[in-house]
C-alpha cells in the first residue's frame, strides 16, 4: 500500500506553546517507521514550521504579516526537520524534506520534477518529508495549506490511502465543540453541498487548516480513486487500526476504476 499521512500543526506543537509535543512526535516517528517497515510506501506531509518558530520566537499568536510567517517558518522548519531526521534515524530510516510552493504544483515540468524526486526517494527506500516552502511562498504561489497539499501529492503518485490527521476525530453531523449531541459521520460515499455544510472554521490559534479545507482535499482526492481517512493524531497508534482497514474517524470513499 502506498500511503500518505498529513499532521498539522496541532498534531506536532503544545496548542498554548507552539513548541514540540515531544511524546507525540516521538510515537508518531515510531508507528510510521514500524509500517513502512511492514513494506508500505510512506509519505508525510508535515506542518509545523511556523508554529514551531512561533513557540521558539517567543511568539503567542500567529503572525499576520507574511514577512513574519516567513521568518518563523525560517526558524521552525530547522527544528522541525532536525527532529524528524533524528526520530526516523532511530529506526533506521533516512528522511528527505522537499519544500514546494504552488508554482511547483502549477507548472507541469516543475511538477514532474517534484513527483520524479518523491518516486526516486522511495525506490532508494528514504521517506519523503514534504512541506510548503512557507518561507519564499507569496500570496501568488502559495497553496494555502497541507491538507490540500497532501491531496495533490496523494492523486499525483497514485497513493491508495491519503490521511490527515487531526485534532478532531473527523467530520461530524454538527460542531462538537458546541453541540454535545453531535455525532461522528463514519463513512461518506458522495462529497456534496450537504456536506460542505457541516464543515466549521479552524479549531487552533497555531493551525491553518479547518474542514472546509479538508473537505476539499477529500473531493480532490476521491475523484482520483483515492480514499481519504480523517482521524485525531492525539494518540498516532491509531494508524495501525487504519493501516489494518479497522473503522477509525471519517473515510472518504475513492471513485473506484478512476486510477
Amino acid at each position: 500500500m502506498r500511503v500518505v499521512v498529513k499532521v498539522g500543526t496541532s498534531t506536532l506543537a503544545h496548542a498554548q506553546t507552539g513548541r514540540i509535543n515531544i511524546r507525540r512526535m516521538e510515537n508518531l516517528c515510531k508507528v510510521l517507521s514500524d509500517i513502512k517497515n511492514a513494506g508500505h510506501d510512506v509519505i508525510l506531509v508535515s506542518s509545523g514550521a511556523i508554529g514551531m518558530g512561533m513557540g521558539k520566537l517567543g511568539l503567542n499568536e500567529k503572525p499576520t504579516l507574511l514577512s513574519e510567517k516567513q521568518a518563523a517558518a525560517s526558524v521552525g522548519q530547522c527544528e522541525l526537520m532536525y527532529t524528524y531526521d533524528k526520530l526516523f534515524g532511530e529506526y533506521n530510516h533516512t528522511v528527505g524534506q522537499i519544500l514546494v510552493t504552488g508554482a511547483d504544483i502549477q507548472n507541469e515540468d516543475r511538477r514532474i520534477n517534484f513527483m520524479n524526486t518523491i518516486e526516486k526517494l522511495l525506490e532508494m527506500k528514504a521517506l519523503p518529508v514534504i512541506n510548503e516552502n512557507d518561507t519564499i511562498a507569496t500570496d501568488e504561489i502559495v497553496i494555502g495549506d497541507n491538507d490540500t497539499l497532501g491531496a495533490v501529492v496523494s492523486k499525483t503518485i497514485h497513493s491508495n490511502l491519503y490521511i490527515i490527521l487531526s485534532d478532531i476525530e473527523g467530520l461530524y453531523t454538527c460542531d462538537p465543540h458546541s453541540n454535545p449531541d453531535a455525532k461522528l459521520i463514519h463513512e461518506v460515499t458522495e462529497i456534496d453541498d450537504s456536506i460542505f455544510a457541516l464543515a466549521g472554521g479552524s479549531s487552533t490559534k497555531v493551525g491553518t487548516g479547518g474542514m472546509v479545507t479538508k473537505l476539499e482535499a477529500a473531493r480532490i482526492v476521491t475523484e482520483a480513486g483515492c480514499d481519504m481517512i480523517i482521524a485525531n493524531g492525539k494518540n498516532p497508534n491509531i494508524l495501525y487500526d487504519i493501516i489494518e482497514g479497522k473503522s477509525v474517524g471519517t473515510r472518504f470513499i475513492g471513485k473506484r476504476g478512476v486510477i
